[in-house]
């Protein structure tokens, strides 16, 4: 009787639970309603709003950083070009004739941003991946470049074809198209370079290419090369400090898009300098 008395109540109870839990709505059984779900939803996507532009923009941060790193360490690299050639900064080679406009080096001494010309020959700042740059050539480029640019690709190219890299380079100041300067231009003394054009210190070196052009001269492989969302470039100073210069009126944007321009391309990439010599 004992025992009986005992198991009864457990099993009546059991029976008891089971049709409490049989009865329990879903929302209490561990499930979402569509209206819950919605919501959870909605919430990640705000969140997400919240968040994204400040991730983007601390992107944007390290991209710049990264490019100051980058210029500071071609000033090192510059220096010691010059110590080994009589206080000249990289400069030449002599530009060979011109047979195509798909090649961006029609005149010794231009401003560029090639770091190679079409014979393969390397040019401007190339020079320094001989030696001063050899173990660090991807300094060269740009992570906040607007445009997919494939630097190892690029850097294959030198030795064998026209490559190119992320910086303008004040190489000479020659503006003159399919023109060789008799002499090295003085102004490739990096202790002395002289004053520009409107009578300024020379000051700037090396700077991010804004450069904007039809889309139609592709087929030339002559494309829009810009950095940063074009929203400021920065700047390698003789001195080799760099400084980011704000981008205000597009005055360092070289916008080609005229075909009237083409031809004073060389000229408006020199007045960028100029505009960047009067900075601090």
């Amino acid at each position: 009787m004992f025992k009986a008395a005992v198991i009864k109540p457990a099993f009546i109870w059991r029976d008891a639970h089971r049709k409490v839990l049989t009865r329990l709505p879903a929302s209490q059984q561990g499930g979402f309603t569509l209206v819950e779900l919605l919501v959870v939803i909605a919430i990640i996507a705000i969140l997400a709003s919240l968040l994204l532009p400040g991730l983007s923009s601390a992107k944007a941060r390290s991209r710049k950083a990264v490019c100051i790193s980058n210029l500071r360490q071609i000033g090192v690299a510059v220096q010691g070009y010059a110590s080994d050639h009589e206080g000249r900064m990289p400069y030449g080679p002599f530009a060979p004739p011109f047979t195509s406009p798909a090649s961006f080096y029609p005149s010794t001494g231009s401003p560029t941003s090639l770091i190679s010309i079409q014979t393969g020959a390397p040019v401007g700042l190339g020079l320094l991946l001989n030696r001063e740059l050899a173990s660090q050539p991807k300094v060269l480029f740009c992570p906040g470049s607007d445009q997919p640019l494939d630097a190892e690709k690029e850097l294959a190219k030198v030795g064998t074809n026209q490559a190119q890299g992320s910086y303008y380079y004040r190489h000479g100041g020659v503006t003159r198209l399919f023109y060789t300067p008799p002499t090295i231009p003085p102004n490739t003394m990096l202790d002395s370079p002289g004053t520009n054009r409107n009578g300024i210190q020379i000051r700037a070196l090396a700077m991010d290419s804004i450069f904007l052009v039809p889309p139609d001269l592709a087929a030339f492989n002559v494309k829009p090369r810009t950095h940063h969302q074009q929203q400021f470039v920065n700047v390698l100073f003789t001195d080799g400090h760099v400084n980011s210069l704000q981008n205000k009126n597009a005055e360092f944007t070289i916008d080609m898009r005229n075909y009237g321009e083409l031809q004073n391309a060389f000229d408006r990439i020199l007045q960028a300098f100029e505009r960047a010599d009067e900075r601090p």
